[in-house]
């Protein structure tokens, strides 16, 4: 299982169309490691279904805070290794950051991951 990680707000302003196109690339991401053999995973397909039950308004409000990173954290617990995509993102680089104290693999490239056994 293989966290993928990459920019949700960042760079987006909050705009609602540039969030989706992260997620979307996070998506298409996780579909490729998929197809190879791995379980590709990010943590919006978790953390936004239960910011919406909670009913947050957007990102950065209390749910949001209360949430978005942690359900992350908790996801890359169980999952082997991170994969970061994209350009900057602070919560991204935290999960990289968590994956290395933990031991776990990171990689940057779908080309750097090992084959499925």
């Amino acid at each position: 299982m293989i966290l993928v990680a990459g920019p949700y707000r960042s760079g987006t302003g909050d705009d609602p169309r540039k969030l989706e196109a992260n997620v979307r690339a996070m998506n298409e991401t996780a579909l490729a490691l998929f197809r190879a053999g791995h379980l590709g995973v990010t943590g919006e397909a978790l953390a936004l279904p239960l910011l919406e039950t909670a009913g947050s308004t957007g990102p950065g409000d209390a749910a949001y805070e209360e949430m978005f990173h942690p359900v992350a954290e908790q996801l890359l617990s169980r999952c082997d290794a991170v994969l970061r995509i994209g350009g900057p993102s602070e919560g991204a680089d935290l999960m990289v950051a968590r994956a290395h104290a933990w031991g776990k693999a990171v990689y940057t490239s779908l080309d750097d991951i090992p084959a499925a056994r």
